[in-house]
């Protein structure tokens, strides 16, 4: 797959309808840089750097709270995941995972999720990084799909995002559906206050969606295994359910 076309396209927002190549045997791809969760200091400085300077572009106010690493780094239920170039160990993006297993999640504090979200088990994604590199734009995407990955496996049920246009578009590219719809933009406490539009992904049904759509990321997503992706976190802060055990084998297999 043309992953510099995967990510225009996306880019751009997807067309209504668009052509899907092939399905491809399951194969294992090798990227030029890897993505691992977090599970030391030195590698949480450099998603830290990662994250100040990346805010520092685009938000200039918030970046400046973004110096240092945050309670929810270390906290329970959560974990950075870290993308490093293969080649000299450069930190390429950085994305932060909440889950709502010890407590509520971040956007939680800014807004009341809908009721059919209730009693599940949700992740939040927050502090998506990515340098200018050429390499920007995969490296955003196989970060959401490590994300998707650490979702799969432990269990959640939805993944929940707040965005800021362009991302935005992205991430309706993807599938995601709009928690409110019709509504406008919520002002996010987490996120210095801007407003963001609060996008949803049901984890169980993933595949199906995304083939049923034709989507183009079908097969880099589900049939295509990247050993340069690793989200395994320690137990104590993701603690693993037979149903996140049965999901990991099969994506493993």
């Amino acid at each position: 797959m043309d992953a510099r076309l995967t990510m225009e396209t996306l880019g751009a927002g997807l067309p209504a309808e668009f052509a899907m190549p092939a399905r491809m045997a399951d194969r294992v791809e090798r990227l030029p840089f890897t993505i691992r969760a977090v599970s030391d200091h030195e590698r949480l400085q450099k998603a830290v750097s990662v994250r100040y300077r990346a805010y520092g572009r685009h938000v200039p106010g918030l970046a400046e709270l973004l110096r240092a690493p945050e309670p929810n780094d270390t906290a329970a239920g959560c974990v950075v995941l870290l993308a490093e170039s293969r080649l000299d160990g450069e930190p390429l993006g950085t994305m932060r995972i909440q889950t709502n297993r010890f407590r509520p999640l971040a956007i939680e504090a800014s807004t009341t999720l809908p009721a059919h979200l209730a009693g599940c088990t949700l992740a939040e994604a927050t502090r998506l990084a990515v340098t200018q590199e050429r390499t920007g734009r995969l490296v955003k995407t196989m970060l959401f799909k490590a994300f998707w990955m650490y979702c799969a496996e432990e269990g959640i049920d939805w993944m929940v995002i707040g965005a800021r246009s362009p991302l935005d578009r992205m991430y309706a590219g993807l599938l995601f559906a709009d928690l409110f719809p019709g509504e406008p933009p919520v002002a996010l406490k987490h996120a210095g206050d801007l407003p963001h539009r609060i996008l949803g992904f049901e984890v169980d049904t993933a595949e199906e969606r995304w083939q049923a759509a034709r989507h183009p990321l079908f097969d880099l997503f589900v049939h295509t295994r990247h050993p340069d992706i690793s989200v395994a976190v320690e137990a104590s802060r993701a603690p693993a359910t037979a149903r996140a055990t049965e999901r990991h084998a099969a994506l493993a297999a």
